[in-house]
């Protein structure tokens, strides 16, 4: 249906007729297509409804930090590094790990995050040494908790890399002795991460959450499990509703 407007003494006339399946408004020399204004005003009135969800709705969005420490036995290989006939035994995995992350949940119960677990300090290996880190991206989800005590559970897929250097010190009379640390080569893991943790809330936002959790890493060759538990606190800060 095709609509015309036009102006005589001042009021507009119109008269309409079908064309092509498609129905047209011309007014003042102009012409716009209303099935395209219908569908531009269905989509906007859509997103102003998902706007004012999101207003209303109950979610927050997180950040922490905080350490711990992971953990997974020796494999007990002999590797000689360097070929001298002394060969070294693997160790276990070990030492003190920081943890960084941040959540942000869509609905009150749930959201996703992504954190990173590394070693503060490089740890011997073989007469070399390395730096574990892990990072995974997670679903999470709030059971309902009381007002200062909130399980968090999160089950997400990520990766492990570890790094190895070459520590080396030289010496001379005039400048005494010096260190270095050569980085080699990393070695990089699919893994699997779960964990649960408490989120204890000293006020409104701030908070403390002691924390579990459980990395299977493929094909960890380099230690004697794939299986490394972590166990550690963060402390966090909450923005937005909760």
């Amino acid at each position: 249906m095709r609509l015309f407007a036009s102006e005589a003494g001042g009021h507009s006339h119109f008269r309409s007729f079908h064309l092509a399946n498609t129905t047209y408004i011309v007014w003042n020399h102009g012409r716009i297509t209303l099935s395209k204004f219908l569908k531009s005003s269905i989509l906007s009135a859509f997103v102003l409804c998902l706007a004012t969800t999101a207003a209303n709705a109950q979610t927050g969005f997180d950040v922490f930090f905080g350490a711990g420490t992971a953990m997974a036995p020796s494999s007990n290989q002999l590797i000689d590094t360097y070929g001298t006939g002394n060969p070294y035994t693997t160790p276990r995995l070990g030492g003190t790990f920081g943890k960084a992350g941040a959540d942000f949940f869509f609905t009150p119960q749930f959201g996703v995050s992504g954190e990173t677990d590394f070693r503060f300090s490089q740890g011997s290996y073989t007469g070399l040494t390395y730096r574990p880190t892990f990072y995974d991206f997670n679903g999470v989800w709030k059971p309902k908790g009381f007002h200062h005590v909130q399980p968090i559970i999160e089950a997400g897929l990520g990766g492990m890399n570890l790094k190895f250097y070459e520590p080396a010190s030289y010496c001379d009379q005039f400048a005494g002795c010096s260190s270095s640390n050569q980085y080699l080569e990393s070695s990089n893991h699919f893994q699997v991460h779960l964990s649960a943790g408490l989120r204890l809330y000293a006020t409104h936002h701030l908070f403390i959450q002691p924390q579990v959790d459980a990395h299977y890493v493929n094909n960890l060759f380099q230690f004697g499990s794939n299986w490394v538990p972590e166990y550690g606190a963060t402390v966090g800060w909450t923005f937005g509703e909760r």
